[in-house]
């Protein structure tokens, strides 16, 4: 009796540890881009990012005109989004910012904007945005933001575009109609949605698996023009933003460069000339037809250039792409590359360009 209870507890252990081990190593029926998610780190656990995506909307829309003592006021918000996705077109994470730049002129046309001064993007704001104070959920954009970008997580784009929305007020159309969104997010998120939907058509294979993703910008409006003569004043936003994926030592894995140019012109009395529903293309955007071709010393348009400059930032630290040697072409053309991989590739002035890749770090996660 002994022998056979003896041999009755050790089959049952066996049987135990058999079950115990199908269970451990059961397979999961996830489908691989599903699974894992974002570390404390933001390193992507699970689900590798097999490419990044920038992409960018910009309107024009609250641009005023003069009126009575009151001289008109350009304004000129760029939303971008840059994105990561998995091998399955599934968000593994997204940052989408807004720069929101107004350039003001007196009523004789006269730029009162200083040309020198700082232009910072809705979540650097942070609660300086004031949104806060008439917010019905009493959370600031940044806040808001953040918790749009959490429910895009793991989703595709079409399942993003499929969000369910509201008209809050007749100044507020496509607000979330989503139970997990409606007490955290009141914001229209129609230019989000679509930036995110860029972002992924213009997306580019990485071989990186896991990294951090920054999104960097820097604003310029040095290039706008007070009135002059019989020619009205002139607002311009030059919008330069990066996507970054960087490696665990915060080598670039990938980086992805454009700028929107934006022109808001007037006539001599204040009123707009510029159509507030026309199309606003970036320089990658619009391609050959930023026409910079027929002046190149190296015969070379800005999307192919800004290409060279993102394949030489690949694999460096921010730290040696600052440290990149520069020279003075012309008066206006500063801060051109001197690198022998360079010369004969990259002739524009990249400033810009590098100071919204550092952004694109400090802000990575």
């Amino acid at each position: 009796m002994k022998k056979l209870f003896v041999v009755f507890l050790v089959t049952v252990l066996i049987v135990s540890m058999a079950v115990g081990c199908r269970r451990d190593t059961a397979p999961d029926n996830t489908p691989p881009g599903d699974r894992g998610g974002i570390t404390e780190d933001g390193l992507s656990q699970g689900r590798d990012i097999a490419k990044i995506g920038l992409g960018s909307i910009t309107s024009i829309n609250d641009s005023t005109e003069a009126e009575g003592d009151k001289g008109p006021t350009a304004q000129v918000d760029t939303t971008t989004a840059a994105v990561a996705f998995d091998k399955n077109d599934r968000v593994v994470k997204v940052i989408i910012d807004t720069v929101q730049t107004g350039v003001g002129f007196d009523t004789s046309g006269k730029l009162v904007t200083d040309k020198e001064g700082e232009f910072r993007t809705k979540t650097e704001l942070g609660f300086d945005y004031n949104m806060k104070r008439v917010s019905d959920i009493g959370k600031e954009w940044f806040e808001q933001i953040a918790g749009l970008e959490r429910w895009m997580e793991g989703k595709t784009v079409n399942e993003i575009k499929a969000m369910k929305v509201k008209e809050r007020d007749p100044s507020h159309t496509h607000v979330p109609d989503e139970p997990d969104l409606t007490s955290t997010v009141t914001i229209t998120v129609g230019d989000y949605l679509e930036a995110v939907e860029k972002a992924h058509r213009n997306s580019v294979a990485v071989s990186a698996g896991a990294g951090t993703l920054g999104l960097g910008h820097e604003v310029s409006i040095g290039s706008s023009e007070s009135a002059k003569g019989d020619k009205g004043p002139v607002a311009q936003v030059d919008t330069t933003m990066a996507a970054t994926l960087f490696d665990r030592e915060g080598r670039v894995v990938k980086t992805l460069i454009d700028t929107a140019q934006t022109n808001v012109e007037y006539d001599t009395k204040g009123k707009l000339i510029t159509d507030k529903e026309g199309q606003f293309k970036t320089k990658v955007e619009l391609g050959n037809d930023y026409n910079m071709k027929r002046v190149s010393d190296i015969g070379k348009e800005w999307f192919e250039q800004i290409a060279g400059l993102e394949k030489w930032m690949e694999g460096k630290t921010v730290d040696e792409i600052r440290a990149m040697k520069v020279k003075e072409r012309d008066p206006s053309h500063t801060h051109v590359p001197d690198e022998p991989d360079l010369t004969s590739t990259v002739t524009i002035t990249v400033q810009d360009y590098i100071a919204a890749v550092a952004k694109s770090h400090r802000n990575a996660k």
